[in-house]
This record gives structure tokens, C-alpha cells and sequence, in this order.
């Protein structure tokens, strides 16, 4: 069946909780697939770090309802048992005029979501004139006297779409007899959420968990779980979440004190049918036309760059890509041979004079995108493909040069799902197509181009965000937004497309 481990807001310790139900699983030989609400990146690496399996991401605001059910239906019976990580506290999305919003977008995109669309999970999806069919699966959103959606794309939200319970995690380090009115409120809220039970988090002493069960007695919710405060197992953040785990020697040692945690602080006899793996409806994974010869594309992966969705990854190799992985960070120059380069978001600002340092790779790279490699680079690969990054401190690194403008880290931060709407042809969409993705930097950029790539619009309001991506050369793809593919195949299509004729 799997859960869903979800907060009453953010900073509880959900990750923790899901780190530690991973690590103990695992310690326990058992296959375990685990997932992320959100556009998130980091969490999942963690995760994957724990399971050896890449987590996936499940966001219908990116992808579709639709698409969220598939890919957790696919990859959920690849294990013997599934764990999904929620996001922010269990009701917090975005309110979301669906109709309005997708009414614009054009019909090719409402051809593309019935091409992949598959059944929800017990009701086929309906379509409407003008509208993505896959957004219309009605089952379990709020909705407020004006029409809209409240909890879009929330933990409730995919709780109630893929029709799992929930474990609540509270943060009981700063109350006790009110435990039981917070638990109340998150269980009433909403009756069509199934609450399995809690995860009582950050717990002080034996006198304060017997005041917290006592609160919660009379609401016949059961304790799942009990975490002590844990003085001993922290894991570093910094400016965008926490240090990915490719920084962090140490993270082996604290996977084992949480696997040692969770060994003794869950009630395992009633968590383990719960997050035990069915069988679900699949629909047949789409048939792609291949090239005779694989298309080679660079991928950039270190600790610069590594923000990918393997929803991404995977897809390109389904349509005949070979994907090959360097560090501009430390390897002279590009991989031999390759007709294409992804550069996925990350931290180059962080590791911003090392970059600067490798000139090989930095000159191989502008060489290969002036001879015309198609390139895609979002977010942190778009600041490499700039003159300069210009860090916290206010120190110039040279980058590759592509770009005729530099990034400026400052303390603003720019954050939220985005409706971009194409404003030229470019590598990946055409003219007026849009695209939705999601944007998280706390840089900008110190010239504009004079054609920019997008127009861009917060996704939950007619919100104009500004002008926004480089399509300059022609065959380079770099922006801001993040976007995941999973429901617009087209667009890793149209790139390798590109790329053939490179390797032709």
C-alpha cells in the first residue's frame, strides 16, 4: 500500500522520519522505493543514498494527476515496499484556477496530454475543450466558493490521489497536552484523508511522552513512532536546503545512527503492512521511435551539478540517448564524441573558483556550444554558461563565456512554480508553446537578453514574473526554470533531434 509521511508544517522532521524508516529498512535487506512530493531535489538524493534506488519526484503541477499515479504505480511494485516523503505541512499547495490557467495553452499540448494520458486510479480521466484532460481527475481537491483549487499539488493532495494514508510528524519539542488539538485538527480537516497515525518527533523525556500520550489517548490515533531529541545526527543546510550528499563525507556514519533509531523508536508491526508494496493498473509505457545509433550527451554530475530528475534521465535513454557523465569541476575537457550537453541546476556558486580554475573544461565547453552543440542548461548551468559568478563575497570566477552576462548571488530568493510561455523558437519549444517549471535561486542575472526565451507568470495567478532565458546561440536552451518532462516528452524529442545533426 505504501504512506505518505507528511507534517503539520514545515521543519518537523519529516525528512529525518523518512531517512529513518529508509535507513532501518534497508538495514533489514528489504527493497524499499521511495518518492518525493514537490519539484525538490535534494531530498531525493538523500533517499537514493539510503536505497540505492533513485527517488522519484511526484508533482502535478510539472507532470500532470495523471502522470503522478503512473510513476507511482510503476516504480512503487519495482520493491517490496514503497515510503512517500510529503512536502511542507499536509495541506499546503497552491490555489490553482486549473481551467483558466490551461484554457491558453495551445491544442498540440492538449494532443500530447491525451496521447499519454492513462486512467486514474478507479475513474478515467474526463476532457474538456481546451484543458489538459489529465488535470481534470477531480478525486480529492478542495475547492473554495470561487472555484479554486486550495490544496493543489499538496501532500493532501497526493494522498488523496493515489489514495494512501497518512503519518503525521509532529514537533512535539515545544508542547504537550496540545499534541492531541493539533492531531484533531489534522485528522478532521479533511474526512477523505485516510490518518494512519503519528510520529510524535523531537520528544524530551519519559515525563514528556507520557503527557503526549496521554493528550492523544482520547483520540484513538495511534503512536506510530516516538523520536527522541537527537543531539548527535544533524545533517548541515545551507542557502537552498541541505548540503546535497555528495558534500558530506560523514553521511554514512549518520545513516547508521538513524538506521540504529529507527530500529527501536517505530512500531514496526503496524508500519510494515502499511508500507507494503500492491499491485496497481499500469498503463503500457509509451513506444518511442529510436535512432540506429545512440545520441552521446554530456551529462554535467558532480558536486557543481547535480540537480537532475531521473524521470529526465530515464526518458532520454528511452529515446536512444547514451548518457555519459563528467565533472566540469575536475575533468580537462568534455567526454569524446558527444552530439549533445545537459547541465542540470546545482551549486556552482559554491564551488564557483574551482570552475573557474579548470579553464580546459570551461574553453571546450564555449568551443562546443559556438560550434553548435545543442545545450541545455537550467539554473546553476545556466550560470556556468555566463561571463562570470560573482559569490557572496563579492568575488568574479570566470565561467564558460557563452552567456554575455554574469550571475550575482545576493540574499533575495526566487522561488515558486512558473507558467512560461515561449516568446521564440527555440531548442526545445516552439513560439507560444507553454512549458510549466519551477524556479529556486538566489541569483540574478546582471543583463538580460534582448529576446529573452520566456514570459513567465506565476502558476496559481495571472501574475506577470518577467522576461526570463537565453536562447542565444540558437542552439542553447538556458534559463531559470526547472522543468520535468515526464508529460511532455516532446522536449527531450526535440533536443536529441538537434543532436542528430551533430552526429550526422
Amino acid at each position: 500500500m505504501s504512506v505518505i509521511i507528511a507534517g503539520e508544517r514545515s521543519g518537523v522532521g519529516k525528512t529525518t522520519v523518512t531517512l529513518t524508516l529508509l535507513a532501518s529498512l534497508c538495514r533489514r535487506d528489504r527493497s524499499v522505493q521511495s518518492f518525493k512530493v514537490g519539484p525538490d531535489y535534494i531530498d531525493p538524493m538523500f533517499h537514493q543514498h539510503v536505497t540505492g534506488r533513485a527517488c522519484r519526484n511526484l508533482d502535478p503541477v510539472l507532470t500532470s494527476q495523471a502522470y503522478v499515479q503512473q510513476c507511482f504505480a510503476r516504480h512503487s511494485q519495482e520493491s517490496e515496499y514503497a515510503l512517500v516523503e510529503g512536502v511542507m505541512g499536509l495541506f499546503d499547495g497552491i490555489s490553482s484556477l486549473v481551467i483558466s490557467h490551461l484554457s491558453s495553452v495551445k491544442n498540440k499540448a492538449q494532443s500530447r496530454a491525451t496521447a499519454f494520458l492513462s486512467p486514474c486510479v478507479g475513474k478515467q480521466v474526463a476532457l474538456s475543450q481546451g484543458f489538459l484532460g489529465s488535470e481534470l481527475c477531480n478525486r480529492g481537491q478542495r475547492t473554495n466558493d470561487k472555484g479554486q483549487i486550495t490544496d493543489f499539488a499538496s501532500t493532501a493532495h497526493i494522498a488523496r490521489l493515489l489514495d494512501l494514508p497518512v503519518v503525521l510528524v509532529i514537533d512535539c519539542s515545544r508542547l504537550s497536552g496540545s499534541v492531541a488539538a493539533i492531531a484533531h485538527g489534522y485528522q478532521s480537516f479533511d474526512p477523505r484523508i485516510k490518518m494512519a497515525g503519528v510520529v510524535l518527533n523531537r520528544v524530551g523525556s519519559d515525563r514528556h511522552l507520557s503527557l503526549l500520550k496521554d493528550s492523544l489517548e482520547s483520540l484513538q490515533l495511534p503512536i506510530l513512532g516516538v523520536l527522541r531529541r537527537q543531539d548527535n545526527i544533524t545533517i548541515p543546510d545551507r542557502h537552498l536546503g541541505l548540503v546535497p550528499t555528495a558534500e558530506l563525507p560523514e553521511l554514512d556514519a549518520v545513516i547508521n545512527r538513524l538506521a540504529d533509531l529507527g530500529d527501536t523508536c517505530f512500531d514496526w508491526q503496524s508500519l510494515l503492512p502499511l508500507l507494503k508494496s500492491k499491485p496497481l493498473p499500469i498503463s503500457p509505457s509509451p513506444h518511442f521511435a529510436t535512432p540506429s545509433s545512440p545520441v552521446r550527451i554530456a551529462i554535467a554530475r558532480d558536486r557543481a551539478f547535480n540537480f537532475y530528475y531521473q524521470d529526465n534521465l530515464d526518458l532520454l535513454q528511452q529515446l536512444g540517448a547514451e548518457l555519459v557523465y563528467w565533472s566540469p569541476l575536475v575533468d580537462p575537457g568534455l567526454p569524446k564524441d558527444v552530439q549533445g550537453m545537459y547541465f542540470g541546476g546545482g551549486f556552482p556558486e559554491v564551488f564557483a573558483q574551482q570552475l573557474a580554475e579548470n579553464i580546459s573544461a570551461r574553453d571546450a565547453v564555449k568551443t562546443a556550444v559556438l560550434k553548435g552543440m545543442p545545450t541545455i542548461a537550467e539554473c546553476g548551468g545556466l550560470m556556468y554558461l555566463c561571463d562570470k559568478i560573482i559569490d557572496f563575497e563579492n568575488k568574479s570566477w570566470s565561467m564558460a563565456g557563452v552567456l554575455p552576462t554574469s550571475a550575482l548571488m545576493g540574499g533575495r530568493l526566487t522561488l515558486g512554480y512558473r507558467r512560461a510561455v515561449a516568446l521564440q523558437d527555440n531548442l526545445l519549444v516552439k513560439t507560444g508553446e507553454t512549458v510549466y517549471g519551477h524556479e529556486f535561486h538566489r541569483s540574478h542575472l546582471t543583463s538580460t537578453p534582448s529576446q529573452p526565451l520566456f514570459e513567465t507568470y506565476r502558476y496559481d495567478t495571472e501574475e506577470n514574473m518577467g522576461y526570463e532565458g537565453w536562447a542565444l546561440p540558437v542552439n542553447v536552451h538556458a534559463s531559470y526554470v526547472h522543468l520535468h518532462w515526464g508529460q511532455t516528452p516532446e522536449i527531450p524529442q526535440q533536443f536529441l533531434k538537434q543532436c542528430l545533426k551533430i552526429a550526422s
